[in-house]
C-alpha cells in the first residue's frame, strides 16, 4: 500500500469527467492495489472520502469511511467504510440547511454548500454487485461531495455564496453568516 499524492484545485485532471469502471478491471491486481492505496491516502490525510480523480485516476471510483471521532469534522456521525463504483445519485428532496464542506483537494479551506440530505444511490461494489439504497443525513452529503469529483465538480462550484468560503483558521463555521 502507498499514500498517493492528492491533486489540488487548479489541476486540470480534477475538472475531467471520469470513465466507468468495468467488471474486467476490478479483477486486476492493479485495481485492488488502487483501492488499498485510496483508503490509505484518505486515512493519512484525515479524510472522510476520496475519489479516484483526486489522485489522478479518471475512473468512477470512490472510497469513504470515517470513525465518529474524525478530527476534521467533529460531532459528525460515523460513515462506514465503503467502495463505490459507477454511482448514480438521484436527489429525493431539495437542498437542505447546508454544511460547511472541506476537501482534500482544497486544503485548509471550508465553504457552505446546500445539498439534498436524502438521496437514492445506485452503485456497484468491489465485486461488481449492484446496490441501490436511500441514504439520508451526513452520509448523503459526503457521498454527493465525493461523487461530484467523478464529473469534474468541486464543492467550491456549489457554494451558497462566495462570502461563505474561507480558510479554516479565519472562517466562522459555527453558523454565522459573513457580511
Amino acid at each position: 500500500m502507498a499514500v498517493r499524492k492528492i491533486l489540488k484545485i487548479g489541476n486540470p485532471l480534477l475538472r475531467q469527467t471520469s470513465e466507468d469502471v468495468t467488471e474486467t478491471e476490478i479483477q486486476t491486481k492493479e485495481f485492488k492495489k488502487l483501492i488499498r492505496d485510496m483508503f490509505e491516502t484518505m486515512r493519512h490525510a484525515d479524510g472522510v472520502g476520496l475519489a479516484a480523480p483526486q489522485i489522478g485516476v479518471l475512473k468512477k471510483l470512490v472510497v469513504v469511511g470515517q470513525d465518529d471521532d474524525n478530527g476534521r469534522y467533529p460531532g459528525t456521525p460515523e460513515v462506514p467504510n465503503q467502495i463505490i463504483l459507477n454511482p448514480e445519485i438521484t436527489p429525493l428532496n431539495p437542498p437542505g440547511e447546508g454544511f460547511w464542506e472541506g476537501c482534500l483537494s482544497v486544503p485548509g479551506m471550508r465553504g457552505f454548500v446546500e445539498r439534498p440530505d436524502k438521496i437514492r444511490m445506485k452503485w456497484r461494489d468491489e465485486n461488481f454487485e449492484e446496490h441501490e439504497e436511500i441514504i439520508e443525513g451526513y452520509r448523503a452529503i459526503v457521498l454527493q461531495h465525493e461523487c461530484d469529483h467523478l464529473f469534474g465538480v468541486l464543492y467550491v462550484d456549489r457554494l451558497k455564496s462566495t462570502k461563505l468560503f474561507g480558510y479554516n483558521e479565519d472562517i466562522d463555521t459555527a453558523g454565522k453568516l459573513l457580511d
